[in-house]
C-alpha cells in the first residue's frame, strides 16, 4: 500500500477543501500514472519556497475569502479611515448585502455624514476595492423600537394590560 508524503497529502488536502469551497470536483491521479516533468523533477518549476504571505493569499484567493477579510479589516480600521474625531462618535454596526451600517450618536453627525457619503464612498472603494460595498447608510439614534425582525404587525405597540 502506498503511503503519502506529508506534502502530497496537504495539496491533496487543500485541493479537496478547494473543491468543496468552489463547487468543482477535483480529479484524481491515478496511482500507477507517469509524473509530469515539473512536478517530480528536483529542480522543476515551482519546487522553490515560498513566503507564507504569498501562499496566504493564494489561498484566501481560491477560497473566496477576500472579499469578507476586507470587510473585517474596514470594520477593524473604522477609526483610521473615518479619522479619530469621527470614530468616537460613531460605531459600525456591520454589512448588510453590500451596505455598511453606522450607527451615529447624535443626529448632528448622521446629518454631517450623509452629507460626506459620496466622498466617504468614493475614498472606501478605492482604499477597499475588495470589500464589495456598494453604499454607505448612516444610523442617527431614535426612540427605543419594539419591532423585532424583517416583520411587524401595525398596532399600537406593547401597553399596560394589568389594570
Amino acid at each position: 500500500m502506498n503511503e503519502l508524503s506529508h506534502s502530497e497529502f496537504t495539496s491533496s488536502a487543500y485541493l479537496r477543501a478547494k473543491s468543496v469551497w468552489r463547487g468543482k470536483p477535483v480529479r484524481r491521479r491515478r496511482v500507477g500514472s507517469t509524473v509530469s516533468e515539473g512536478e517530480g523533477s528536483p529542480f522543476g518549476y515551482g519546487r522553490d519556497p515560498r513566503g507564507l504571505g504569498e501562499i496566504l493569499t493564494t489561498i484566501t484567493t481560491d477560497m473566496g475569502w477576500s472579499s469578507e477579510l476586507d470587510q473585517a479589516r474596514l470594520i477593524t480600521e473604522w477609526p483610521e479611515f473615518a479619522g479619530e474625531l469621527t470614530a468616537e462618535h460613531t460605531t459600525v454596526v456591520g454589512i448588510s448585502h453590500g451596505v455598511l451600517q453606522v450607527q451615529c450618536d447624535s443626529t448632528t453627525w448622521a446629518t454631517e455624514l450623509r452629507r460626506l457619503r459620496a466622498e466617504m464612498l468614493t475614498r472606501l472603494l478605492r482604499e477597499y476595492p475588495d470589500a464589495e460595498i456598494r453604499d454607505l447608510r448612516f444610523l442617527a439614534p431614535g426612540a427605543p423600537s419594539w419591532r423585532h425582525g424583517p416583520r411587524s404587525v401595525p398596532g399600537r405597540g406593547p401597553r399596560d394590560t394589568y389594570a
